[in-house]
């Protein structure tokens, strides 16, 4: 009887973590997801990777003067989804993008919601997850 309890135990334990785990850390902790910001500059890094890519960019702040920007942008994979590839940006491209600035501004962060390079029209909106 102890075995068959300790066997259907270890069972419902496999079968409860089978799941795909849904824990994430939370935007809103980093983020003003209710405010948005525009910056355009040129683009230094691209971090085409898991578990979230990441955009450099050199661009005015509120003052005109040049700072560096990071904004997170989605998975490697589901950017790969949508037709986001690691050579899609190059450093010196110019871009426009805007996000949900940080909590703290000196950061000069960004959560992405959309990108754009002027001298082609490539485009790229979405929710980073």
């Amino acid at each position: 009887m102890k075995a068959g309890v300790l066997v259907l135990g270890m069972a419902i334990a496999v079968v409860a973590s089978a799941g795909r785990p849904y824990a994430h850390h939370s935007f809103a902790a980093t983020y003003l997801e209710d405010k948005t910001e525009k910056i355009e500059g040129e683009l230094v890094q691209f971090l085409f990777r898991n578990p979230h890519s990441f955009v450099q960019v050199m661009a005015p702040d509120a003052k005109g003067e040049m700072q560096r920007w990071a904004i997170e942008w989605g998975a490697g994979g589901r950017l790969g989804n949508q037709g986001v590839t690691r050579e899609t940006l190059k450093p010196g491209d110019r871009v426009i993008i805007t996000g949900n600035p940080g909590r703290n501004p000196d950061d000069r962060r960004l959560r992405m919601r959309t990108i754009e390079r002027p001298a082609d029209g490539w485009k790229w909106s979405g929710i980073v997850e």
